[in-house]
């Protein structure tokens, strides 16, 4: 994919960064933040970095700005809140749009919408809350069998994950939750693959090489994600070229059933029996020098200059030709 380096005159006034935010991604939300306004402004473009939790100066930041770079994740940011908002202010954005990013985030939604465009998905329920959470648990070994992957319907970054092998651990997660969904799904062991996909002016989209992450016990998780448990990382992922060939379609076939714009990121298990199966979308991925988006873009050619401009411009496509 080509990106060319971005005009002088392209952006004259400032671009808003939005970063930080309240959810518990904050952190990852601060480091893409920083990371990208110092590469705009090494490519010429004026930025103001506005952190999204300082809700009331947010307004005046955004006054007089081209656009905002969405360089933020989680709740309130990644779920068509903060879409929605700068919707209504006029305000031009990176990234998906308020229906993309809305769908993407609850798990159970972007699942059964990827699944009937002929995405193959892991089985998983919704957990309901109950004060018994041993029946709760009864009930979902009996659907899907142990083990299972207990996971939040909208969170990110594998935040809350737990793998559960027997019904009392299955219960203690239920037990453990307090506020928001979850949902249980069939855990299949494999390797955790990630692929990112980048959609160009015209609509057409340009997948970049799969990215396995690879951990010690198999299971991505937020620990891992965040540099603080032992992963490396494989670009492209140690899979055959048929594999490699389903990730890809099956990553494009995501992005479109979602309605996602300019780029997304993709993550999958493909299983020791060589099956590809999609679990989640990222509308807003991590864009740290370091993330697995900027990774993939390293592996394929582009340079993170030319990946945030790639975003950059994204921002001016009208996503309702795209609905």
């Amino acid at each position: 994919m080509h990106v060319s380096r971005l005009g002088p005159a392209e952006f004259t006034g400032p671009v808003a960064v939005l970063s930080g935010g309240w959810s518990r991604e904050r952190d990852r939300s601060l480091l893409s933040g920083s990371t990208v306004s110092e590469a705009l402004a090494g490519m010429g473009v004026k930025t103001r970095v506005l952190d999204l939790a300082d809700r009331d100066p947010l307004l005046d930041g955004l006054d007089g700005a081209d656009l905002a770079f969405l360089a933020i994740a989680g709740r309130g940011a990644e779920d068509g809140r903060l879409q929605g908002l700068l919707e209504t202010l006029g305000v031009p954005y990176t990234g998906s749009g308020v229906l993309a990013s809305a769908v993407g985030m609850h798990k159970l939604h972007s699942k059964t919408l990827v699944a009937a465009a002929g995405v193959r998905v892991p089985q998983g329920v919704k957990i309901v809350p109950t004060v018994m959470a041993e029946d709760e648990a009864e009930r979902i070994e009996q659907l899907l069998a142990l083990p299972v992957i207990v996971k939040p319907v909208s969170e990110g970054g594998s935040i809350g994950l737990t793998v559960a092998t027997t019904v009392e651990s299955l219960a203690a997660a239920i037990a453990d939750v307090t506020e928001g969904e979850l949902m249980a799904e069939v855990f299949h062991p494999g390797r955790s693959v990630s692929v990112g996909v980048l959609e160009d002016p015209s609509g057409a989209v340009h997948v970049l090489p799969p990215l396995e992450a690879q951990t010690p016990n198999g299971v991505y998780s937020y620990a891992a994600k965040r540099g603080t448990a032992e992963c490396a990382y494989h670009c492209p992922a140690r899979v055959s070229a048929a594999i490699l060939r389903d990730l890809r379609r099956q990553a494009a076939t995501a992005h479109r059933a979602l309605c996602c714009s300019s780029h997304s990121r993709h993550d999958f298990i493909v299983t020791d029996a060589g099956e590809v199966l999609w679990l989640e979308v990222n509308t807003l991925p991590g864009l740290s020098r370091g993330g697995n988006l900027a990774r993939m873009a390293h592996a394929d050619g582009i340079s993170y200059e030319q990946l945030v401009t790639h975003i950059l411009r994204g921002a001016l496509i009208d996503r309702r030709e795209r609905s």
